[in-house]
């Protein structure tokens, strides 16, 4: 993976002996000191978060605090201000300093470095300074949240916040900060003014939330991560077979790191009284990709299609301007996750997977859930389903991949005669279980699909003693799996 080479021993990773001890004293505090006054409770969730924050470097700190001034003053400027010229600078003004310096921590050295290829490629020798820049983790998320809610202000959609610690809070709320759901003023600040009342059966949901986040993490993603890696740094070793388990085993562990982590996130918030937006729907259910990017990264997909695509035009216009549209968020969606151009590719990859069913009129069909009222899906479903999935697949090999040459390189090895071959992973017994956990976690997550997560219904109809036996086993699996703190792959997003 590329990576931005901050060390995780110095980030608090929900998975972390740190991240435990922390939770139970900001719980504490937030519950049975601070209840009484709603201010203090935000000014303590904002400290808790700057702590969590800066465990990592504290002096990003600066940034993040930086981002939430300029954007308090300029949405209440924009709520004074009439003239439309002022108004517009204003948005242009927090858009450009917030886009500047996501620009220049993530991809100063990106440009520079294909400015010098572009000028050798021409015979030009050119030798302009890279920077040894630290990308600070989390800042293409909380970016994301502080623009929205600068954009919505000056679209009239909310009102500014009078309150700056309310704001604050939002802003760096520390179970969404890092990495997302990318939140929506218009759901996130409104619960920092409202008074927060402890609900046990919310907490309690919460929990069972944080838990299955932890097997997804720690259970399925990290075990994937061993043998994606082996097979992904080794890929020159092995045949064709081998390397489309190594792809599998990284779709399931980009699934499982990912929307582990926002279920962790989720269930955390949810501990504190606050109600978080469901990032993941069970995406590798879908039966096409116009589905999947409706159930995969909810906050980011969803924030792209009303502030990007929307206003370029959307499925407006003809066939060539909704083409461009399609292009261009994806395109962007891809620069988004990193400065490499395997990341571009990813996107172009999915959008010419979406083009030909957004052409057909067909991008809308799958609005429900697979097999809504039964227990399988029926040989349609089915094959739609193993298509899109063998799809997403494919393209998460540009994703993970180190360079565009390696990606090609190990996708026509994945179309060779290889393919036929004997896998060369040895069936140890480690993998053994891995496969078994794998098919066991499917096995949930369809049983559960209709919810917003896995276990959320699935146990509602069992008797209390068996439910916590299934909870129970689900946590012992977790411990024994513990201990490696693996960092989420989305921290260096």
């Amino acid at each position: 993976m590329h990576g931005n080479g901050n060390s995780i021993k110095t980030i608090m990773l929900f998975n972390s002996i740190d991240f435990i001890i922390f939770l139970p004293i900001v719980f504490i505090g937030y519950w049975f000191l601070f209840n009484k006054n709603i201010k203090y409770q935000n000014l303590f969730i904002t400290i808790s978060s700057y702590v969590f924050y800066g465990w990592w470097d504290w002096r990003f700190l600066s940034l993040i605090i930086f981002s939430t001034v300029v954007d308090y003053i300029v949405g209440n400027r924009l709520t004074i201000v009439n003239n439309k010229t002022k108004r517009r600078a204003l948005l242009y003004a927090s858009i450009l300093i917030n886009l500047g310096l996501l620009a220049l921590f993530k991809y100063y050295n990106f440009f520079i470095e294909n400015f010098i290829e572009a000028f050798s490629f021409l015979g030009f020798s050119i030798k302009p300074n890279t920077l040894n820049i630290i990308l600070p983790i989390g800042i293409s998320f909380y970016t994301f949240q502080t623009l929205s809610y600068t954009i919505d202000i000056y679209n009239k959609k909310i009102q500014p916040t009078k309150d700056i610690i309310s704001f604050a809070a939002f802003v760096s709320f520390f179970p969404q900060l890092v990495a997302g759901p990318i939140e929506r003023a218009k759901n996130l600040l409104p619960q920092f003014h409202k008074k927060r009342e402890f609900n046990y059966l919310k907490a309690k949901d919460g929990i069972k939330q944080i838990l299955w986040g932890l097997f997804k993490k720690i259970v399925i993603a990290d075990n994937c991560a061993e043998y994606a890696n082996l097979i992904f740094n080794n890929s020159v070793d092995y045949g064709g077979s081998t390397l489309l388990i190594g792809a599998i085993f990284f779709s399931f562990q980009i699934y499982g790191d990912f929307s582990g982590y926002s279920d962790i996130a989720i269930g955390t918030a949810r501990l504190f009284g606050f109600n978080l937006m469901q990032n993941f729907a069970f995406p590798y259910f879908s039966r096409d990709i116009a589905e999947f990017w409706r159930r995969w990264h909810i906050s980011l997909s969803s924030w792209f299609r009303d502030y990007l695509y929307i206003p370029l035009g959307g499925n407006r216009g003809n066939n060539i301007k909704k083409i461009r549209n399609i292009f261009i968020i994806f395109l962007v969606s891809g620069f988004w996750h990193g400065a490499n151009w395997t990341f571009i590719i990813w996107g172009g990859l999915n959008a010419l997977y979406f083009i030909p069913i957004m052409l057909a009129k067909k991008n809308r069909i799958h609005l429900d859930t697979i097999a809504q009222n039964k227990n399988f899906p029926d040989f349609k479903d089915l094959i739609s389903m193993i298509s899109t999935f063998s799809l997403t697949v494919l393209a998460w090999i540009f994703f993970r991949s180190e360079n565009i040459t390696h990606a090609l390189s190990y996708i026509s090895k994945i179309f060779s005669s290889s393919l036929f071959s004997i896998p060369e992973i040895k069936l140890e017994s480690k993998l053994t279980n891995i496969i078994l956990l794998l098919i066991l976690f499917l096995i949930i997550e369809w049983f559960g699909r209709r919810s917003k997560y896995a276990i959320e219904e699935i146990t509602k109809r069992w008797k209390l003693h068996y439910r916590y036996i299934f909870y129970y086993f689900l946590l012992i699996i977790v411990l024994s799996f513990s201990g490696k703190e693996q960092e989420f792959i989305y921290f260096q997003f």
